[in-house]
């Protein structure tokens, strides 16, 4: 699993309830599909697939491993569970939800191993880690991080973490792009959606695309919503926008631990 797997716009599928909406992406173009055990949507994801025509082994299918089911035993029957609801033999990236409650790096990431090694799982993917932990996971893998996936927004814009995945070479996964629905009233974005007769939505996921190692999964339901966030692919922000938006100061973290 490296970035160029990854295309630059995936699906983040948090409280989709309905297939349909899974298949339409695929139809759309969409090639990334993230769930996981605590959204309740490893069904719909699976459903979606399965309806699509879109072959199985052209969609990377992401989930994650929940943080009260950690432990090496509780890892290995929830995966099971997990592909059980999403219909598959195997995921592509398996991911450590956030490293609390039941995770233990010694005895939760071996687990981890044993399952990707079995062909359970592609890559091991790390969410919502700290940068020591981090270098911890990566002490303890023999295999380097496949993904880390991390709220990331021009809200919250942890630079730390962009960094760790540039000078290892795994590929930094944003979820909630759009600042929660927020995207509109953040003054820098509105004023560079207007210059380009754009939405804030798109420059938000412009914004991201341009960044080296960030790839990003917006939430979308509507074919209109799911669309225009493949479209936001292709405009272009100038430096200077860019790093307008880098230069915002707030740190409005919406999923804290």
């Amino acid at each position: 699993m490296n970035q160029r797997e990854l295309p630059p716009v995936g699906l983040g599928t948090m409280g989709i309830d309905d297939p349909a909406v899974i298949e339409t992406a695929l139809e759309l173009g969409y090639r990334h599909l993230d769930t996981a055990q605590i959204y309740g949507t490893e069904t719909v994801v699976g459903e979606g697939l399965a309806r699509s025509a879109v072959p199985r082994e052209d969609v990377t299918i992401a989930t994650k491993v929940w943080a009260d089911s950690l432990a090496p035993d509780d890892v290995r029957r929830t995966t099971a569970e997990s592909l059980d609801r999403l219909g598959l033999e195997s995921v592509d990236l398996l991911y450590v939800h956030r490293p609390v409650e039941t995770y233990d790096p010694e005895r939760t990431l071996p687990a981890f191993e044993e399952l990707r090694d079995a062909g359970t799982a592609g890559g091991i993917g790390l969410s919502n880690f700290s940068v020591a932990e981090l270098e911890t996971a990566r002490a303890v893998l023999d295999a380097p991080i496949a993904a880390h996936q991390v709220e990331f927004h021009p809200l919250f814009q942890p630079e730390d973490l962009l960094v760790h995945a540039r000078e290892h070479g795994y590929p930094l996964v944003a979820y909630s792009p759009l600042a929660n629905g927020r995207a509109g009233e953040i003054d820098e974005v509105a004023a560079i959606a207007a210059a380009h007769d754009a939405t804030p939505e798109a420059v938000c996921l412009a914004w991201l695309a341009a960044k080296e190692s960030v790839v990003t999964i917006p939430k979308a339901s509507s074919a209109a919503h799911l669309r225009a966030n493949l479209d936001a692919r292709d405009l272009e922000l100038d430096p200077a926008e860019r790093e307008r938006i880098d230069a915002i100061e707030r740190t409005d973290e919406l999923f804290p631990e």
